[in-house]
């Protein structure tokens, strides 16, 4: 390390005022200049200067005219000229090189420079940096690096992986205030994390418009994913020529890290009271997902290039891990809503009252999809609870929002449908319409965002005095306001799982209804929709056929099966069976079906989730038992894992016999007792697993054992190698009596496609 070869900068203004007219038009990544804090040459394809900035005279002893057509190695010596050729001769610009300058080099001879080389259109870009005194607080290390990396790969949710990395990088790079700032859809941001000297108001729920970063700065942060702004008060350093002499067109300096930046963006920091800035891009699917913005307040802060290295490779780490934590997120809180829905549907199944007045009693409601309000309207009568807007309002809004085929509807911005419910957007800006039936709807209520959010730092805040000025044009707290301004009228979005669970609802409510009503057809039919699927699923590499059978009278059975894939290609079946019949048994399959899901792509073991749902039943419905069989199959390999609670064991046709498959452990769900088995198996083609529930194989007067033993040889001698549909047709009645209950058969065969 050297002391600061360049000294202080100069610090009168750099820009004129700037014009908020002109943001979006800016040609940012052309700006003809580069910060002072370093030197920037063009070369041609054979290595010699053709344009540079205009400090190679302070910096070098020489003017930039006397450098134009001398090769690299004549202007910095032979060390950093060889160091250029081996990147371009490798291809790999994208790590920095240090480098030692020519002794005779003015106030830089000498000295240790990082080089940075990128290309711009035909040109080779060469950028000098010269290496000064560490100011960060602790030294960045290959060990610091990565023990930096297992702190954020720890984190479990979004939130904990920003505040890690706000953190992370204001330790490597020391700067006063290191915010993550996050973009919405319409690109406006807010900050989500923050770490900051103690003496500093937070800015932490700061909202600022999409026009603060406008598109093609967006733009320029997923090109080049760092920027330092070491003084914002830098006089700028032209380049020389101006034009490209083979163009006729300025440089593109979109991969330049000295790049001289917006008067906008400057006057901008210059009013939040920063003196030096960094930030550090963070890019989800090549889409800009927001920005760790760095500030710095007690005058220039010049951040050593191996800092910015780090802190560019944990935003980058950071970026990869957001995917992840964003889906655990809204993992955790569907899962949270299922139960909520689960124990909401439990209670309405076992209150008397009628169904709606049950409903609107319970508070669990309103937190089912964070709503401030609801309305129902049925049969001419409106009920209300919490914050509602009067009633001809909320008929207009039904009106705006429902659909005529009963599907579930949001918005999020109900003055665009209709101009004259933006007044009421302080109570409404935003519903979920529920209809059933043409005379039936309920709806969830949302304010407008602008009502429930606060002022993330204190109005007193000394550093932003200035933007309580009418005359300043750019400053956090206007861009709050003008944020303000563009929400206006809008709700929070309503999530896509949120409508599901009312979805979910609608079902219920309908089931429940009919079930009231004493329509058992309906009900029946009504409510395996909602729980069963309707048609079977189609995997490469096995055929799959489902079938489901009510019992006399069409009554309304406990029989569940659900087929679906996992995230690492392996397909679950599952088969299961509630005790009882009716609403309260198919409440409770329902739980049982979407908990299993979840436990299944959550990534627990078939085994692990039978002891789950275990828990679950004991826990949500007590005093009912059920059963479950959980098969998992690898496509590519022909593995198969199976777990079972006291369900009919499978039934393997493999080599022209059948064999029982039922791992031992644990029996019914609900009795809290033994711990679930897992039983492995590898398929061949044309192996066949049959399950099943109990409908298809209990008769009364005849031992089950006996019936199960009957349904393996009919299982053997019917042909299994033509079509599953005639097969299990023919299954149906392999078992002779009288058809008491209900019964499921779900069957999967291997094809050639497997391993």
């Amino acid at each position: 390390m050297i002391p600061d070869p360049l000294g202080p900068l100069d610090h009168s203004p750099a820009y004129p005022a700037a014009d908020l007219t002109n943001c979006e038009r800016e040609p940012i990544h052309i700006p003809g200049a580069i910060q002072p804090h370093g030197l920037l040459l063009a070369l041609d394809h054979e290595r010699r200067v053709v344009m540079g900035s205009r400090n190679t005279e302070q910096l070098l002893g020489r003017p930039i005219d006397e450098l134009l057509g001398l090769e690299v190695r004549d202007v910095l010596g032979a060390g950093p000229a060889t160091a250029v050729a081996a990147a371009l001769a490798g291809g790999d610009l994208s790590a920095p090189l240090r480098a030692t300058l020519a002794p005779n080099l003015g106030k830089l001879g000498s000295a240790e420079v990082d080089l940075v080389v990128h290309r711009s259109g035909t040109r080779t870009v060469v950028e000098v940096e010269p290496v000064w005194g560490q100011e960060t607080s602790q030294t960045v290390s290959y060990r610091s690096a990565r023990a930096a990396v297992t702190r954020l790969t720890g984190t479990s949710t979004t939130a904990g992986l920003c505040e890690q990395l706000a953190h992370e990088i204001r330790q490597v790079t020391g700067f006063d205030r290191v915010m993550v700032y996050r973009f919405d859809d319409a690109w406006n941001g807010e900050v989500v994390a923050e770490d900051r000297r103690e003496d500093l108001n937070p800015f932490l729920g700061l909202h600022y418009p999409s026009t603060d970063i406008p598109a093609q700065a967006r733009r320029l942060y997923t090109v080049n994913w760092t920027r330092l702004i070491a003084d914002i008060l830098y006089e700028p350093v032209a380049l020389e020529p101006v034009l490209d002499p083979a163009t006729g067109a300025p440089l593109d300096l979109s991969h330049s890290v000295l790049r001289s930046v917006s008067p906008i963006h400057v006057e901008y920091l210059s009013n939040m009271g920063v003196s030096a800035s960094m930030s550090v891009s963070m890019v989800k699917d090549g889409q800009l997902w927001g920005l760790v913005a760095c500030h710095h307040y007690s005058g220039p802060h010049r951040v050593p290039f191996d800092a910015r290295s780090a802190a560019e490779f944990l935003g980058q780490t950071a970026s990869q891990l957001i995917d992840d934590r964003e889906r655990a997120d809204n993992h955790a809180d569907e899962l949270s809503a299922s139960v909520l829905l689960a124990r909401l549907t439990a209670s309405l199944a076992g209150d008397p009252r009628p169904v709606y007045d049950a409903l609107l009693s319970d508070p669990r409601l309103l937190e089912l999809v964070d709503a401030s309000g609801v309305a129902l309207w049925v049969d001419g009568q409106l009920s209300t609870v919490g914050e509602v807007p009067s009633e001809p309002v909320l008929h207009r809004i039904a009106r705006a929002v429902g659909a005529d085929d009963d599907k579930v509807t949001a918005s999020n911005h109900l003055g665009a449908l209709a101009p004259e419910l933006a007044e009421t957007s302080a109570v409404a800006a935003g519903a979920l319409h529920l209809g059933n039936g043409p005379d039936r709807w309920m709806m969830w209520l949302r304010p407008e965002v602008e009502q429930t959010v606060d002022w993330g730092g204190d109005p007193t805040n000394k550093a932003l005095a200035l933007a309580e000025d009418p005359q300043v044009r750019l400053s956090p707290r206007k861009s709050f306001e003008k944020w303000r301004q563009v929400v206006r009228g809008q709700s929070a979005p309503w999530r896509p799982w949120e409508i599901d669970v009312v979805e979910s609802l609608r079902q219920y409510l309908s089931a429940q209804l009919l079930r009231r009503t004493h329509e058992h057809t309906a009900l029946a039919e009504s409510l395996q929709r909602a729980v069963v699927l309707e048609e079977t699923p189609q995997f490469d590499g096995v055929d799959v056929l489902a079938r489901y059978r009510p019992a006399k009278g069409s009554r309304l059975g406990g029989d569940w099966w659900d087929a679906f894939s996992l995230p690492d290609g392996r397909i679950v079946l599952t088969v299961g069976d509630v005790a009882g019949h009716g609403v309260t048994a198919a409440t409770a399959m329902a739980q049982v079906r979407t908990a299993l899901r979840a436990y299944m792509i959550d990534g627990s073991s078939p085994a692990a989730c039978v002891d789950k749902l275990d828990v679950l039943v004991a826990a949500l419905l007590p005093g009912q038992t059920a059963t479950v069989v959980v098969l998992v199959v690898d496509p590519a390999t022909g593995r198969v894992e199976v777990a079972n609670a006291g369900h009919p064991p499978a039934l393997l046709l493999k080599d022209g016999g059948s064999t029982l498959v039922a791992p031992a452990g644990r029996p019914l769900l609900g009795v809290d007792f033994g711990e679930a088995g897992t039983d492995e198996l590898v398929l061949a083609p044309g192996d066949v697993l049959l399950l099943y529930t109990d409908g298809l194989v209990e008769r009364r007067g005849v031992e089950i054992d006996s019936s199960i033993e009957r349904l393996g040889r009919a299982a053997v001698t019917s042909d299994h190698t033509g079509t599953l549909d005639t097969w299990i047709t023919d299954l149906l009645t392999a078992v002779p009596g009288t058809l008491d209950d209900d019964l499921t058969v779900v069957a999967l065969r291997t094809t050639g496609a497997l391993a």
